[in-house]
């Protein structure tokens, strides 16, 4: 007889998750998983419940019931820096770079909790990556171009070590002629190794690089499946593989 093949341990996961805004229920009762090393996309409309979903994961919102688990810990309790010294870490939409900083020191602000000996050679790694950006190390950040500054965003999440990455509406407010190179950069890190959980209104971009795929509609969970046999599905092609969400 054959041996049972051992199913891999999610590294970040919701168990039956439900959120509220004061008496307004945004989450409910959402289960998923994140792999090590596999990119997901999260879908839905404005008000589904994304973002809520994104800092519920990085401990910014606390759920009313249910479970935020990390590494097989329940980390509802502990705080956004705790997650982040192990491993989670956010590209948040808009960027949100400290403007009056400069490129290195934004960069350098993303490795504020590490203790190791890794972070010159980690910069020297985004560097290469965005040479652009090292062109830029000692100008302001809030003086770059909306694509620089994507550049720097992701470079600054980076320098964290992270093993999962999560990313909020990564192609918002870019060029169109930037939002092809931005996917490709996307695919690149993932091919590296890090895990990424990606909430995007591209819909066919996202799944094209994807894994697999969820669709949130008010809050809940209404399709889960590989991100293949989401760009088939009739239905979310009906609703958000359209002309219109391009």
């Amino acid at each position: 007889m054959s041996e049972a093949v051992a199913s891999p341990t999610p590294l970040l996961e919701f168990r039956g998750i439900n959120t509220h805004y004061g008496a307004v229920h945004i989450l409910k009762d959402v289960d998923l998983a994140i792999y090590p090393g596999e990119l997901v996309c999260l879908l839905g409309g404005n008000a589904s419940g994304k973002s809520t979903t994104l800092k519920t994961l990085l401990g910014m919102v606390t759920p009313t019931t249910g479970e935020v688990v990390l590494d097989g810990e329940v980390v509802n309790d502990k705080p956004t820096s705790y997650r982040v010294e192990r491993g989670v870490t956010m590209v948040p939409e808009n960027r949100r770079l400290f403007k009056r900083l400069t490129v290195k020191e934004n960069l350098e602000l993303g490795a504020y909790l590490r203790n190791d000996d890794g972070v010159e050679s980690d910069l020297e790694r985004i560097y290469e990556m965005f040479p652009r950006v090292k062109e830029r190390l000692n100008q302001k950040s809030g003086t770059l171009s909306g694509g620089e500054q994507q550049m720097v965003a992701v470079g600054r999440a980076l320098m964290a070590n992270p093993r999962v990455l999560l990313m909020d509406e990564p192609s918002m407010g870019l060029a169109p002629a930037l939002v092809q190179t931005n996917f490709e950069l996307i695919q690149q890190i993932h091919e590296e190794g890090v895990a990424i959980f990606m909430v995007e209104q591209n819909a066919n971009m996202a799944l094209s690089i994807a894994d697999r795929g969820w669709v949130l509609q008010t809050g809940r969970v209404v399709l889960d499946d590989s991100a293949e046999a989401l760009l088939a599905n009739p239905e979310l092609r009906a609703s958000y593989l359209g002309d219109g969400n391009r």
